[in-house]
């Protein structure tokens, strides 16, 4: 039988992906990412392809994709076979992290994109988020700092970058019962990438999470904590000359709302003296998930 030939039932396929038949049909109805042929009598029957195509799928959501960015994915680029994936070396991360900072640097965006499709192909969400946007996350940073990159390399890198986190953030439903965050720049801080990756740690775990990116002018900060009442704000700062107005905010902040839980992250935070590192201990959020986790536990 041809790999392109009706093989498997809808009760067959739900069995070896390990979802119920209705999600199946439901899936199918709303993104038609495929069309099984109908025998004699009109019942679904799916082909080799078909089936390689949905465990893909489901391999992805349960990576923690929603099965909308799944189907997203695999419509902005060739299906891979499974096979393939399975043979993917160990240090691809890395090579894939290369020539992601290469096509940024060379105004190439068609090839970051495929680039990235590839990551989010290959690995699970948090592993292409980390090991890859977040290398090239600090790598860009460092070297816009150092003076190796112009604006333009920097603002370019960051809107390709913030657009394929943004929409993969905006797409993780809420818990109510989570409290509110809020998500900005530190003073005078322009890089928000680091943010942005924390941001989506945060609305995947549920949390509703007010981003405002960039930083925004003295004194509307707290013009959104009166309006929004968060139980916890978060500051990026990655250039260390910064450092100080960041901590000013966070005693300022800490002082006129007692109820108010401050979360310190970025480079900059990162590189800080031990001096202020033992002052602002408990407000230093960490630079990977595990120590977000620890730090989100204790408060």
């Amino acid at each position: 039988m041809r790999k392109s030939e009706g093989k498997y039932n809808i009760k067959a396929m739900a069995q070896m992906l390990g979802i119920q038949p209705g999600t199946l049909r439901a899936w199918e109805r709303r993104y038609q990412m495929v069309e099984p042929v109908r025998n004699d009598s009109g019942h679904r029957l799916y082909t080799e392809e078909q089936l390689e195509k949905l465990k893909w799928l489901v391999e992805k959501v349960n990576q923690g994709f929603t099965i909308s960015q799944a189907v997203s994915l695999l419509d902005n680029q060739k299906f891979v076979d499974s096979s393939i994936l399975e043979e993917a070396p160990r240090n691809k991360p890395q090579e894939i992290s290369n020539e992601l900072m290469n096509a940024l640097l060379s105004f190439d965006e068609t090839k970051a994109h495929e680039l990235i499709n590839q990551a989010f192909a290959l690995y699970t969400m948090d592993k292409v988020l980390i090991d890859v946007l977040g290398s090239i996350l600090v790598q860009i940073g460092n070297k816009w700092e150092n003076g190796e990159i112009t604006t333009a390399h920097e603002h370019f890198a960051t809107s390709i970058l913030r657009a394929r986190i943004s929409t993969i953030m905006h797409s993780f439903p809420q818990n109510s019962f989570l409290p509110k965050v809020v998500a900005v720049c530190g003073p005078n801080e322009w890089h928000e990438l680091g943010l942005l990756i924390f941001t989506l740690f945060l609305r995947k775990k549920g949390f509703d999470v007010i981003y405002l990116g960039s930083s925004i002018k003295e004194g509307d900060i707290e013009v959104v904590l009166d309006t929004v009442k968060p139980k916890l704000l978060f500051l990026s700062v990655t250039i260390s000359e910064n450092v100080e107005l960041a901590l000013q905010l966070t005693e300022d902040l800490s002082n006129k709302y007692s109820t108010l839980t401050i979360g310190l992250g970025g480079f900059a935070i990162e590189t800080m003296t031990r001096a202020h590192k033992e002052k602002y201990q408990s407000h230093i959020v960490g630079s990977n998930r595990e120590q977000w986790e620890s730090w989100l536990i204790k408060n």
